[in-house]
């Protein structure tokens, strides 16, 4: 059986310090939250950067700076910078760090609707151009879907030529406009992929850690990170990121699952060794 590969989803865009004060901000507080999730045992950081005011920046001089100072930390650690960016963002906006060659991005598979007038939009023009701009640079998209659809989406533009095999998908599962995280629905979207693929789930909010449960004992991979918690038990704010992995380190050890080493995750996941570079 594979080891559980981690990933901390440090920031996010939406989550402030109002809602967590650990949430990280500044290049510094990303650092720190970066290398607290690496030494609890996640081997990919999934990146939104900030400025130091909190507003979320695609920036490619941002992502740079960001970067540096998690591998000066962390040398070894995979990071995966977030093309989703904020809702509003054009594509130019939000494909800027791919040009940093990062080993992963994320690639999101469909428009969705985030709550009130927030509209994600992913137009299949918008997933195709992001695609073939992953594959000229040979960076891995993790593929993100928040509804079943969007995994049909995904099968489709890799029969096209697109997206390449093995494909990797991150559930992402109780966001608003999208799938809920009860287990009826992981099971729908695991079953969903197609032979040969590796998953990651994803829980938000009061799912994270029943999501990343079912994902644990299915064979699959588990994010967690601010981005979609801040509470490690109901009503108890997490002291960092690196508290919620270790929640996830603790019941993969009840379960009896190990967990992969950034090294480990990239051949799970097929990555180049391009992770020296910055």
């Amino acid at each position: 059986m594979e080891k559980l590969i981690i990933t901390a989803a440090i920031c996010g865009a939406e989550v402030t310090k109002k809602h967590n004060p650990n949430v990280p901000y500044t290049v510094e507080e990303i650092a720190r939250e970066a290398e607290s999730a690496y030494n609890a045992g996640a081997s990919i950081i999934h990146l939104h950067v900030r400025y130091d005011d909190g507003t979320p920046t695609q920036d490619k001089e941002r992502f740079r700076e960001c970067i540096e100072a998690i591998k000066a930390r962390c040398p070894d650690v995979i990071i995966q910078p977030s093309t989703g960016g904020a809702v509003g963002m054009t594509s130019e906006e939000r494909l800027q760090p791919i040009y940093l060659q990062p080993e992963m991005a994320s690639l999101d598979c469909g428009t969705l609707n985030f709550g009130g007038d927030e509209i994600f939009v992913n137009t299949e023009n918008m997933i195709i151009e992001f695609a073939l701009k992953m594959n000229e640079l040979s960076i891995k998209p993790e593929l993100e879907v928040f509804d079943k659809g969007m995994i049909d989406t995904a099968i489709r533009l890799h029969k096209k030529g697109y997206i390449k095999a093995p494909m990797h998908f991150n559930f992402v599962m109780g966001v608003n406009g999208g799938i809920s995280g009860e287990m009826r629905d992981f099971l729908f979207l695991k079953e969903s992929i197609p032979e040969g693929s590796t998953f990651t789930a994803t829980g938000i909010g009061r799912y994270e850690f029943p999501v990343a449960t079912m994902a644990i004992l299915t064979g699959g991979h588990v994010r967690v990170g601010f981005e979609d918690n801040v509470y490690i038990s109901k009503g108890v704010l997490a002291k960092s990121n690196g508290e919620l992995v270790e929640k996830v380190v603790r019941i993969a050890r009840e379960l009896g699952k190990e967990i992969a080493t950034p090294d480990e995750a990239r051949k799970i996941l097929g990555l180049g060794v391009k992770y020296m570079e910055v």
